[in-house]
């Protein structure tokens, strides 16, 4: 590998790599059937840091670096793309805001217990006319003595059934558009917050995706993240983070894919050979092995500029965009590789298949992605 990895990173590389072989991959197909969240394994997630991975110690968090954190969403994402998911949602969208802007109450009531994986967080900014478009959220939190009233609906909530925090996006005030979103923290069983349909999804069945709804939820003022109008701002440096988190996850299960197309091609046999002969599947393993590398080192850095407190906006939405498309791609070829076997469920490139898919749409899609990078290559 090009991107020379410190001792750190290659233990947690190392250790993360053993327990989720060990812990999560044997019964992530049960999961994917079944639906059940992973809630064991977060718990023994936390325990190991994996929980608060970029949140300092003082926190309950691990305190380590982006990369670190990469390495170890590749490794949770290689055994299970749900369990990934909630890891990547629970460290970058839901710890990342509270860590970043959040007052020092804030960090000690809500931080310490997400960071120590007590307790699992959420991040509710979707609603059903504003997906790629934050503005057209229709959500409104009003201020009412040292409270503020939440009213609306989130949709597509990774999370939001099983989660303990929600952070929550509202406009405080209109008409100032972007500037007037504010961003809330929630806790679970306020009043007038509740979890409304849950979605019935094509991939990453163990992670619920759900609509939360708030009637007249009334949260103390304390709980504002930031100042008011500061929720486009949060939201957005959430996001980004988040990317190098979705960039990571699809590394994972990418690489995934690929190990189980090499290991099936070398004992498929067919005209006389194992199919690993042929010069066509050759060449498709060689342009995945390829692909990943370019992903994984695009990935790496993103996160590298992160640690260096660099722009990372626009390496964040090129890794994104390009590991997300690599990702579908490989899961494609690794099915193909398989034959008819591949599109049966005794084998774990079908899962594969769906859980990849989503990639290329949620934390921003390739169509936003590349807005983001065209407006950094060309201008605005």
């Amino acid at each position: 590998m090009a991107y020379q990895l410190n001792e750190e990173q290659r233990m947690i590389r190392a250790m993360v790599r053993d327990f989720a072989r060990e812990t999560i991959m044997p019964t992530a197909a049960e999961r994917d059937r079944t639906g059940e969240f992973p809630a064991e394994n977060l718990k023994k997630m936390g325990e190991l840091g994996l929980m608060g991975m970029n949140v300092p110690p003082e926190y309950n968090g691990a305190g380590v670096d982006t990369v670190s954190y990469s390495l170890a969403m590749q490794e949770i994402a290689y055994a299970c793309a749900s369990t990934a998911v909630v890891m990547s949602v629970h460290n970058s969208v839901a710890c990342g805001p509270i860590y970043l802007f959040g007052s020092d109450y804030l960090k000690e009531n809500y931080l310490k217990t997400l960071a120590s994986g007590e307790k699992i967080g959420s991040f509710a900014l979707t609603e059903p006319g504003a997906g790629s478009d934050p503005v057209g959220q229709k959500s409104k939190a009003v201020k009412d003595g040292d409270s503020y009233v939440i009213n609306g609906t989130k949709m597509f909530i990774t999370t939001g059934k099983n989660s303990d925090v929600t952070v929550v996006t509202a406009y405080t005030d209109k008409e100032k558009r972007h500037r007037g979103i504010s961003a809330f923290v929630v806790e679970k069983g306020t009043p007038g917050f509740s979890v409304g349909k849950e979605e019935k999804k094509m991939g990453l069945r163990a992670s619920d995706t759900v609509e939360l709804v708030f009637e007249d939820c009334r949260v103390p003022a304390e709980n504002l993240l930031g100042e008011e109008g500061d929720g486009f701002r949060i939201a957005m440096a959430s996001l980004d983070g988040g990317r190098i988190g979705i960039a990571s996850q699809s590394v994972g299960v990418a690489q995934a894919a690929l190990d189980a197309a090499v290991s099936y091609a070398k004992e498929r046999v067919q005209f006389g050979k194992t199919i690993s002969q042929f010069q066509g599947i050759r060449w498709m393993i060689a342009d995945m092995a390829t692909q990943i590398e370019a992903a994984r080192l695009l990935t790496f850095n993103a996160a590298a500029m992160r640690d260096r407190e660099e722009n990372f906006s626009l390496a964040a939405s090129m890794a994104k965009v390009f590991a997300s498309e690599m990702a579908n791609k490989v899961a494609y070829k690794a099915l193909q590789i398989h034959g008819g076997y591949g599109y049966i469920q005794d084998f774990p490139v079908e899962r594969y298949y769906r859980d990849v898919r989503v990639f290329t749409i949620y934390e921003g899609t390739s169509e936003i992605q590349r807005k983001v990078i065209a407006n950094y290559v060309i201008g605005k």
